[in-house]
């Protein structure tokens, strides 16, 4: 019997993704596109090498405004699954796979009793399959199954928006955990009857994992690591996309204004403790439920993988305040954002006895 040849993490992934996307689409009954298997084979070539660099970055105000009180609608979803190569960090690209090629993928706005008609197309020049499954559906797979496309097909269902609540979508073709891990979540939101009370700003923010076989850091085109994945030992942490995203693109507000920011952790592994630093939260959609009653005066929110949490706080003196994972060392893998508030200063709520000083000042907690 032959020696096994050892492979890298990257074609492991890539075999496993091939495997699972032919076994995939047998047991849907879905023709595999013809070039799809040599798609998969050419998967392990370096992509930068020929493609421009993209902005997969989705910024944190790119979100359809509130709905308000209306009455039930018919709600059309267009999704497109784009593999790009985006940059992750200063000096550094990643392969990513999107829906519609940002990270997170559209913000989904419907209101409770509407019905949402998705359709999905994944594009020519996919590598793998791809599908969505959204928290928000009551049904198999949540939609997976009737979205399950290989490479320039296009599939679609519809569902009734029966619970409201802040809801997860991510692609559920196996190996699930890789297609989430390369960027394919974002959040659809189902407003209650009465909806939400009235803020001055929204935003739309969510947390993710990036596995590379290569270490933090490191300069050029990264490729991923299956061992670090189904370990669970991820180098990056991002928000919307890259470790600058939220700091290049910061959120932005004014003294007095009230924010709500829409929190969801794609994952695929870490539950995240989100913080801001230097602000409570106001009132706390815990786990995404918006028929609960919100929780007040809250520090820290818990919120898992596949999982959503709505946060809404009131803005009382101007500064930047850093969006963080309270799990501190995910700093220091790049999760970190800024909030930026302008205004007067507010000495009856916080009054710097040495502002020179912390004007040179560096971080801190």
């Amino acid at each position: 019997m032959m020696k096994a040849m050892k492979i890298s993490g990257r074609r492991q992934l890539l075999a496993t993704a091939a495997a699972l996307t032919l076994a995939t689409a047998a047991w849907l009954g879905a023709p595999l596109a013809a070039n799809a298997g040599d798609k998969i084979a050419a998967a392990g070539h370096a992509h930068a090498a020929t493609e421009a660099v993209a902005n997969v970055v989705r910024d944190p105000t790119d979100l359809p405004g509130p709905i308000g009180k209306r009455g039930p609608q018919r709600i059309k979803v267009d999704l497109e699954t784009v593999e790009v190569t985006g940059q992750l960090a200063d000096g550094t690209t990643y392969h990513y796979w999107t829906f519609n090629r940002k990270v997170p993928g559209p913000f989904i706005r419907v209101r409770v009793g509407d019905t949402v008609e998705v359709k999905l197309k994944n594009h020519d020049d996919s590598m793998v399959m791809h599908n969505v499954d959204f928290h928000a559906v009551t049904g198999p797979g949540g939609g997976a199954k009737a979205t399950e496309a290989a490479p320039g097909e296009s599939r679609g269902f519809e569902f009734k928006a029966l619970k409201p609540g802040l809801y997860v979508y991510h692609c559920a073709t196996p190996m699930v955990a890789q297609h989430i891990a390369n960027g394919m979540y974002g959040m659809i939101l189902v407003e209650p009857e009465a909806s939400l009370p009235k803020v001055d700003r929204e935003f739309y923010v969510m947390q993710g994992e990036i596995y590379t076989e290569q270490a933090f850091g490191t300069k050029g085109h990264l490729e991923e690591s299956y061992d670090k994945l189904i370990s669970e030992r991820p180098e990056y942490f991002i928000f919307n996309g890259t470790t600058e995203a939220l700091k290049k693109t910061p959120l932005k507000a004014k003294v007095g204004e009230t924010v709500r920011v829409y929190f969801g952790v794609g994952g695929p592994n870490y539950t995240s403790s989100f913080h801001v630093i230097g602000e409570i939260f106001d009132k706390v959609y815990a786990m995404g439920s918006l028929t609960a009653q919100p929780l007040s005066d809250v520090q820290t929110v818990t919120t898992p993988p596949g999982g959503a949490t709505v946060v809404d706080f009131k803005l009382e003196v101007p500064g930047n305040y850093i969006l963080v994972d309270h799990a501190l060392s995910r700093v220091e893998r790049g999760l970190a954002g800024i909030l930026q508030v302008e205004g007067a200063e507010n000495a009856a709520v916080f009054k710097d006895h040495n502002p020179e000083k912390s004007a040179l000042s560096v971080g801190g907690h």
